[in-house]
């Protein structure tokens, strides 16, 4: 069975902020959304973000979040889903929530 090696890049609050005290002299361009239905829109915007530094960290919204924003049927994909979808695309560096 192959390894999710994509999975090391999801990061709780706490660790992540102990692993960015790592890189303090990176440039580190953070950003933030829902990401509920993954387009390539989504993949073009992340992919110019990680340009303007060394790492990018995307936090997702929580399910909550998803749902006051977007409407009661929202997210299709529930936080555990979406950070694992996130955390697979090549541009990302560190995923929170």
């Amino acid at each position: 069975m192959m390894r999710c090696n994509y999975l090391t890049k999801i990061y709780t609050q706490d660790q992540l902020k102990k692993k960015l005290k790592t890189l303090r002299f990176r440039k580190i361009v953070f950003t933030n959304g829902c990401f509920d239905l993954l387009h390539k829109g989504h993949v073009r915007y992340l992919e110019k973000a990680r340009n303007l530094g060394s790492h990018l960290v995307v936090a997702l919204n929580s399910d909550h979040s998803v749902r006051e924003l977007k409407g009661h049927k929202r997210p299709l994909n529930i936080l555990k889903d979406r950070l694992e979808v996130i955390a697979a695309l090549e541009a990302v560096d560190f995923v929170t929530w």
